[in-house]
């Protein structure tokens, strides 16, 4: 009954998204287009996609040949404007994910700009930012005044878009034709081992795909669970399954595929479920342990998110109790099959090819005008 009643409301903010887009199609809002290989990363759906581990399979693949930017707005930041992210920066100040892709990878430039425009200019411009040969735009599909050398769509495999309405009856970010702004689809948490031909057959129909667009399936592959703090007690050795109890507390969305690994090596599994970017206050701590004390086995840790470890580690008042239990899953995206190759060569060869002219910016396959 309440999805009914939200289909006026979302009928009007199709209108708007169609005409705002149509707009941009029809060339009277401009769009730029800058003199550096730029990759846009983002999804038609409101989160759980999976966008910040394939911005860290990119910035992976790419940084040991050329210098990496990335850009995003740093959802959830109080702070406004363009802005460098440090290591020792704040998540209020930058935004989890941003923070959580400088600690992993400290040799990049990490920005956060809520006008890509701006953040681009200043990463070029900047005489203390060293001038990037590529920059990587997260969560940028529906921003469009920025046109993209390359656009990869990520789409939630268990999710289907064919099945989904647009906000706020469902979870859509604009209409499923926008598809074809994409140069590159990728399903994303598709099943460990192959797709079958047959479901990918559908899937190639479902998206509609075009001659000049690429289909990939990623999964997700988990490492070997972490301490959120370098002091904490004792790493769990997960090849001894059934001794361990976990407690998952997760503030990202759709994160149920976590305690689904994790129930094969548990000898009891609970979950808590924050909302997507929670920032955690003293009373959650409080619910969190209250749950972790009911956990009957008297070895047992709380697991969460990399994208929660780095809002837990920001938060100072944490006691020592809740920090020697509590560590986080790492995960990094695989390719099905030998698609990687594939996708890598495709990406490497785009950035290679375009890669700015640190002096002029000019992209080397262009001519002046």
């Amino acid at each position: 009954m309440l999805k009914i009643l939200l289909y006026p409301f979302a009928f009007l903010y199709g209108v708007g998204v169609y005409v705002r887009n149509r707009l941009y199609d029809l060339n009277l809002i401009k769009s730029k287009e800058f003199d550096l290989p730029v990759i846009s990363i983002g999804n038609i759906t409101v989160g759980g996609t999976g966008k910040t581990p394939h911005v860290e399979y990119l910035v992976e693949l790419l940084k040991e040949k050329f210098e990496v930017a990335t850009l995003s707005r740093g959802y959830k930041r109080k702070t406004k404007g363009f802005k460098q992210v440090e290591i020792d920066s704040a998540v209020s100040e930058a935004g989890d994910e941003p923070l959580q892709i400088k600690k992993k990878f400290p040799e990049i430039t990490v920005s956060v700009c809520e006008d890509r425009v701006e953040g681009v200019e200043k990463l070029l411009d900047s005489p203390d930012i060293k001038s990037p040969d590529v920059v990587l735009l997260d969560d940028a599909f529906q921003h469009r005044r920025i046109t993209p050398g390359i656009n990869i769509l990520l789409i939630d495999y268990n999710r289907p878009i064919k099945k989904d309405n647009l906000l706020p009856a469902g979870r859509l970010r604009e209409s499923a034709v926008q598809m074809r702004r994409a140069n590159i689809i990728i399903f994303t948490k598709c099943p460990h081992g192959e797709v079958t031909p047959i479901m990918r057959r559908i899937l190639q129909k479902e998206v509609k795909l075009k001659p000049y667009q690429e289909l990939f399936f990623t999964t997700f592959e988990y490492e070997k669970i972490k301490p959120v703090f370098s002091d904490a007690g004792t790493q769990p050795d997960l090849s001894e399954k059934g001794l361990t109890a976990f407690l998952v507390v997760t503030g990202v969305a759709f994160p149920r595929l976590i305690p689904q690994y994790l129930r094969q090596f548990a000898s009891e599994t609970d979950f808590i479920q924050f909302p997507d970017h929670h920032y955690y206050s003293a009373d959650d701590i409080q619910q969190i342990m209250n749950k972790f004390n009911k956990l009957k086995t008297s070895k047992k840790i709380i697991v969460t998110t990399e994208k929660d470890a780095v809002r837990f580690a920001g938060m100072p008042e944490l006691d020592e109790q809740f920090k020697s239990v509590l560590y986080y899953l790492p995960v990094k995206v695989q390719f099905l099959d030998e698609e990687g190759k594939m996708f890598n060569k495709k990406i490497l060869n785009y950035v290679g090819e375009n890669k700015s002219n640190r002096d002029l910016h000019r992209r080397k396959n262009q001519s002046p005008a």
